[in-house]
């Protein structure tokens, strides 16, 4: 005898894979002569991404952005609170062989090539000489730094592009699972900051986990599938650009002409004021207009009605009244 839920078809919804989890996570920094002054950069910080997310923390500069990814990756220790990489304890030696890293002012051996440093990262992670080769050779391709140039050039002959380009390889030359890039856009030219978006958008293809800090918010909101915002050390908020700003497929409109009869089926919220009827679109632009065109009304003005993540970002320091304290 089968029961119903033995002949459903229906595939099981697989849960996400935490891979990144923090709980209540802080630290206090001590300063001073005598090392009696407190300083709380990270406060109750509770936080989970998931396997595979693009995930994109944005804060004011001391938000405690880049503690938080130094206390993740345990080059600093948490005062209080825990967390964990793929499953492990923060500081694990075994994680560290699974995750990769960028910050944000990289120091390169001035006096190495590319290829030579990258072989000597590679002897870190102890990937054998035939490999080496070969792993090298895909990671200059992906970050576009020539063969030639590569074996040839010092890095301090580099320009800032090229040295993030280079940071970038590093990063990834034991294959990551997670990817941690503090600031990878930095400092970058129109030109410098395309490629660095393109990579991270061929990790995201390729599945890997990806959690940077950025001040380039139109990158993040390219490229990140949630994003955090961190002020003052404490988690304001989080979630999907949809959760966060809504749909990118509401306009709101301005239209001069036409009555509410024959405008209501096409305007949600339609409201009169100055002589114009404001709303929100419920159609399809294009027939939207040759409607316009029908009843001889005209269009005033028609925009996005969910605010750019740098709208949504200064809103939310302003209503903490952050935006003067830094």
């Amino acid at each position: 005898m089968y029961s119903a839920a033995d002949l459903s078809t229906e595939p099981t919804p697989v849960k996400p894979t935490p891979v990144i989890q923090t709980w209540n996570l802080g630290k206090v920094y001590r300063t001073g002569f005598w090392l009696n002054q407190k300083i709380k950069s990270l406060h109750n910080f509770s936080l989970t991404v998931y396997q595979g997310e693009t995930f994109g923390l944005l804060g004011p500069n001391g938000a405690g952005k880049t503690t938080l990814l130094k206390t993740l990756l345990g080059i600093v220790r948490p005062t209080s609170g825990k967390a964990e990489l793929l499953g492990h304890p923060i500081g694990d030696r075994r994680v560290k062989q699974r995750i990769g890293y960028l910050p944000e002012n990289a120091y390169l051996y001035d006096y190495l090539t590319a290829w030579e440093f990258l072989e000597f990262t590679a002897g870190l992670f102890q990937i054998p000489g035939a490999k080496r080769k070969q792993k090298i050779n895909q990671l200059l391709d992906l970050v576009g730094l020539a063969k030639s140039t590569a074996r040839k050039k010092k890095l301090k002959q580099y320009s800032k592009g090229m040295l993030q380009r280079v940071g970038m390889a590093q990063a990834l030359i034991n294959d990551p699972e997670i990817v941690f890039l503090d600031e990878p856009m930095s400092g970058l030219d129109p030109m410098g900051r395309y490629r660095m978006r393109e990579i991270i958008l061929s990790l995201k293809q390729q599945g890997k986990t990806i959690f940077f800090n950025s001040h380039i918010l139109a990158d993040v909101e390219q490229i990140c599938d949630r994003i955090a915002v961190l002020a003052l050390g404490e988690l304001i908020c989080e979630g999907s650009l949809f959760q966060l700003l809504g749909d990118d497929h509401d306009y709101q409109v301005i239209v001069k002409g036409g009555d509410s009869q024959t405008l209501n089926p096409w305007i949600a919220h339609l409201t009169w004021d100055h002589n114009c009827w404001h709303g929100q679109l419920k159609g399809e632009p294009e027939k939207f207009l040759a409607h316009l065109r029908e009843i001889d009304a005209r269009l005033i003005s028609i925009h996005l009605a969910r605010p750019s993540l740098e709208e949504f970002f200064m809103q939310q320091l302003r209503e903490r009244g952050i935006e003067f304290s830094r």
